[in-house]
């Protein structure tokens, strides 16, 4: 998985990886999560033996390391986050506009471009 656009160095950033739709965007049940050091603008994430299934990928910025991404009124995202496909969303994101299919035959590579 290739993050795209990291701002700065500060914190990390935090992978999580989703096999339903009901387990989408809770990190705590997450199928996988990754943390990374941030760095500006390019920061890759490995998940190993995935098996073949259909898959959606919600990164962010974790910049004050408290594990968590953080909201402003509770809706919008205060640090950088990205979802796989890179969906446009107005609103919480969904599984179905992130969802990405694993091959069994063959790796995949996911780019992710955040927003801050």
């Amino acid at each position: 998985m290739v993050l795209e656009g990291v701002a700065h160095e500060r914190g990390s950033v935090r992978v999580g990886l989703y096999a339903t739709p009901s387990s989408f965007r809770k990190e705590m049940h997450a199928l996988a999560v990754h943390e990374a050091p941030a760095a500006p603008g390019v920061v890759r994430v490995v998940f190993d033996a995935v098996p073949a299934g259909r898959y959606a990928v919600m990164a962010y910025h974790d910049e004050d390391g408290d594990g968590k991404l953080n909201m402003r009124f509770g809706m919008f995202p205060a640090e950088g986050y990205g979802l796989s496909n890179n969906p446009r969303v107005m609103g919480p994101p969904a599984f179905e506009d992130s969802a990405f299919e694993v091959a069994a035959d063959r790796p995949s590579q996911i780019n992710v471009v955040m927003k801050y």
